[in-house]
């Protein structure tokens, strides 16, 4: 029986163990999405804290791809040179440096959370929000938003691929397509925002014809003996309209395994200010992992308020899911691993910084 503490191997990669650090946006890169002194402390120390892979926020594939003007990027060279030391330094943690390739799609330019997420215009360093249906854009009336051509959707899937390169170049061991939350790759496979009559758009094929291509342009371009994330919400939470469900979710997991994705980050919500949300309670994403996991050959990582080892523990012990994807309970406690580790009395499963185990 695998417990929190079991390394996982996949492909040729191995985890020391079952936790990972939830890629969370910083807000942090000064409008130029390059990787700055607070990246390294911040990734850095989730390293030091004991995780089996820590995991970048969601990093723009290219300039219009972010969620705000302060958001990370990997769009150039310099891009990725930027993210090296960080990479070398979690690797030398033990840890496995991972990261999230994304595209904020109609959600994307927007002001920093703490000032309010608030439309940024074109002319205030912010740019026209590319959308699979602009008509269909559920959020602010006073932003620009674009229907996408084919031949622009087409130049997304070849965005994630280059941006997979630099990834690499970087450093990165695990590459995450991000397609949750709302954001660009979502939209098309949700059919709530997808009004789309091109081959990206109509039936369950085409509106999850950009996710799947997008995978395996990533997997194209990743060594075979390193893996392949994808996150996807499992449900729009909108129970009163045709929307996208966990039934749907189910369906795509094989669909993504297919085309190279190695394991399906299971998140939820996050396309329509309308969304329900049954609870909010401890765990409370975790069943549609557990959904997903039983339809799938792929790997499952589970998410959504997970915030002790106990809890993470027993998600893996329980056969819920393979991985326990921590988010918040990392940035109150960037050491949440090793104290996880003396909590289930697994203090043989970790090591302390040898700088620090004086105190311990």
């Amino acid at each position: 029986m695998s417990d929190l503490f079991a390394d996982l191997s996949i492909r040729e990669t191995t985890i020391p163990n079952r936790v990972m650090v939830s890629p969370m946006c910083q807000y942090s890169c000064a409008g130029d999405g390059l990787a700055t002194d607070w990246h390294q402390q911040h990734l850095g120390s989730r390293a030091v804290g004991g995780a089996g892979i820590v995991m970048s926020e969601a990093t723009g594939v290219s300039p219009e791809a972010r969620i705000s003007p302060d958001d990370l990027g990997i769009w150039s060279d310099e891009h990725a040179d930027a993210l090296a030391p960080i990479t070398r330094f979690i690797s030398g943690q033990g840890s496995v440096p991972a990261i999230q390739l994304a595209h904020a799609g109609h959600k994307g330019s927007k002001t920093p959370p703490w000032d309010g997420s608030e439309p940024v215009q074109p002319d205030e360093d912010g740019w026209v929000a590319p959308s699979p249906s602009a008509e269909a854009y559920p959020y602010d009336d006073d932003k620009q938003v674009e229907t996408m051509t084919t031949e622009e959707v087409e130049g997304v899937v070849a965005d994630f691929r280059a941006a997979a390169e630099r990834a690499l170049d970087a450093g990165f061991e695990i590459a995450e397509v991000h397609a949750a939350h709302g954001y660009l790759l979502h939209e098309f496979y949700s059919p709530v925002t997808n009004q789309r009559e091109d081959r990206y758009g109509g039936d369950f094929e085409g509106r999850t014809r950009l996710v799947r291509e997008a995978t395996a342009a990533v997997r194209a371009v990743w060594p075979d003996d390193k893996p392949v994330f994808v996150r996807v919400s499992a449900t729009d939470w909108l129970p009163d309209r045709e929307s996208w469900t966990v039934d749907d979710t189910a369906r795509l997991a094989d669909d993504l395994a297919d085309v190279g994705a190695d394991l399906i980050d299971v998140s939820a919500g996050g396309l329509h200010p309308d969304q329900q949300i049954p609870n909010t309670g401890p765990g409370y994403q975790i069943p549609y992992a557990e959904r997903v996991n039983e339809s799938t050959d792929a790997l499952v990582g589970a998410v959504g308020g997970i915030t002790t080892a106990e809890q993470a523990d027993e998600i893996v012990r329980n056969d819920r899911a393979d991985l326990a994807i921590i988010g918040r309970e990392h940035l109150r406690d960037p050491y949440f691993t090793l104290h996880a580790a003396a909590e289930l009395d697994r203090e043989d499963a970790v090591e302390w910084p040898i700088q620090y185990r004086r105190a311990v």
